[in-house]
């Protein structure tokens, strides 16, 4: 119950109406409902002096009349009057303006009154007699209560407005995954056609599971864990046949205790730049398939001219061809590469399984990467708790895998270093390591490193070439087999890759 202010309120150094008027740059309409008629006079003349307009009825009856004609800020109400009691009027007055703020005024000031008078709307309570102050004090609360209820509703509307100008689709749901809001761009997206949304289920607006399950996610997140799920959906449109792809993000929306209170769904078509990306790597894929077959022929050529079966040669010739070999080769790396990634991004490999051992691939590997870590004084350790590991899947990019982190490990540790590449299960699960003692990631740049062409920049790298696909390859080659690949490094202590891949009774 609100504190009630009556003749006896003490308050020093309280502002005018008038200031509390120019602080919000509001002038409020009030009407003083009182059958006495000295009441009516003395409030009129305090309320024209504070800067208020302010009008006068003798009775509820035209009281009620007067609200049908023009809205009040603030109603001033008798509870005892001839013709209808201040309390029927008071309910009347809310029912028809719910945010008129209602000031009860009576000589009988009673506990039971006071309660009434609150249970039916009344925003304060006021005895007779009552003092300027008094009423100055109990009319400026009740203007800066308005000015904060103009306040949320403009800031409502403001936000509705912009909410529903949105090219991106905006959805929120309450706790019991109720719509809250759904703006124009969701539903277009969506395909919904229906009027009626706000409080429905939300699954008689979404049919697309994946982006039903989204938000049991984000509902169901603990106080203590605050993520951001993020993926892509698939919208089909049998009728246009065509398919609309869209970026989908979900959080839960708390309160200040940390209670999920609902959920925050956005939705952008990336229709268009998923096709661009197509469009991109089939020209890529078309750029290194043509590529290939003139740089294998240029390396043969270089061969034979190297090899002295064309002729004898200066060493400073040597030396020239020597570079442009290598810068070639280098070039074929790339477009092997690319091609390689294209074919994975296609999904091709997941068509080529076969059952093999696991453990034989990576001593081949390391076999075949020991004589270039020894030019580098660099000891290659493996580890192998079982002695047979079979997995299935695609052999090449298996091998693939192991050749990208083992030769990646000899680039990026010093002379003198160690390399330690391992498999082991566990729980179903075949566990991958590779893990070196060299410079390091930095850890802002360890987000970055499966990302297409990118390489790590500094005073020790800048002199190691690649091509900046393989670690990209690696876990487009890991995902393709339903696996997970993690990084944990330190800078100037060493770096360790783990994989983490299905056994060998799982089929993919």
């Amino acid at each position: 119950m609100k504190k009630f202010i009556n003749s006896k309120s003490s308050v020093a150094n309280i502002e005018t109406i008038k200031e509390t008027v120019e602080e919000f740059s509001f002038q409020p309409r009030i009407l003083v409902v009182d059958d006495e008629e000295r009441v009516r006079q003395v409030c009129q003349r305090f309320f024209h002096e504070e800067g208020c307009v302010v009008k006068l009825s003798e009775n509820g009856i035209n009281c009620l009349k007067m609200i049908a004609e023009s809205h009040f800020d603030i109603i001033l109400l008798d509870i005892m009057m001839p013709g209808i009691s201040g309390f029927d009027v008071l309910k009347k007055v809310k029912s028809f303006h719910p945010d008129t703020v209602v000031i009860i005024i009576t000589g009988y000031a009673t506990l039971e009154h006071s309660i009434e008078a609150m249970k039916n709307g009344a925003f304060d309570f006021l005895s007779k007699p009552f003092s300027p102050q008094d009423l100055r004090i109990v009319t400026s609360k009740a203007i800066k209560f308005i000015q904060t209820l103009q306040d949320i509703a403009t800031e409502k509307s403001r936000m509705r407005v912009m909410i529903n100008s949105l090219y991106n689709g905006v959805l929120t749901t309450d706790n019991q995954k109720r719509v809250a809001l759904a703006n124009p761009a969701f539903l277009k997206l969506m395909g919904c056609r229906k009027n009626r949304r706000i409080g429905q289920p939300v699954s008689e607006l979404i049919k697309n599971n994946k982006l039903l399950d989204m938000i049991d996610e984000a509902i169901r997140q603990p106080k203590d864990k605050f993520v951001q799920i993020t993926d892509e959906i698939t919208i089909s449109d049998p009728k246009e046949n065509k398919d609309t792809v869209l970026g989908v993000r979900c959080v839960p929306f708390r309160d200040r205790v940390g209670r999920n209170l609902g959920t925050v769904t956005l939705l952008q078509d990336i229709t268009a730049l998923k096709k661009i990306d197509q469009l991109k790597s089939d020209f890529v894929s078309m750029v290194a398939h043509e590529l290939k077959s003139p740089l294998n022929s240029i390396l043969a050529q270089l061969n034979v001219v190297l090899d002295g079966l064309a002729g004898d040669l200066t060493d400073k010739q040597k030396d020239i061809l020597s570079r442009i070999y290598k810068k070639t080769q280098s070039l074929a790396m790339l477009s092997t590469d690319l091609l390689d990634l294209s074919k994975i991004e296609s999904g091709l490999i997941n068509q080529e399984q076969e059952e093999f051992d696991l453990k034989k691939i990576m001593m081949d590997q390391v076999d075949f990467y020991r004589e270039k870590a020894v030019l580098k004084s660099i000891k290659i350790k493996t580890d192998a708790s079982d002695k047979n590991i079979q997995l299935l899947g695609n052999k090449t990019h298996i091998e693939e895998v192991f050749s990208n982190l083992i030769s990646n490990a000899i680039r990026y540790t010093p002379d003198g270093g160690i390399i330690n590449v391992s498999i082991e299960t566990k729980n179903d699960c075949t566990v991958i390591q590779v893990s070196d003692t060299g410079f390091g990631i930095p850890q802002k740049e360890v987000a970055k490193i499966f990302n297409k062409f990118y390489r790590i920049k500094n005073e020790k790298t800048r002199y190691i070439n690649g091509t900046g696909l393989g670690l990209s390859i690696v876990k487009n080659i890991v995902e393709a087999h339903h696996g997970s690949i993690k990084v944990d490094s330190k800078i100037n202590e060493g770096t360790t890759f783990k994989i983490y891949l299905p056994g060998s009774q799982y089929k993919f």
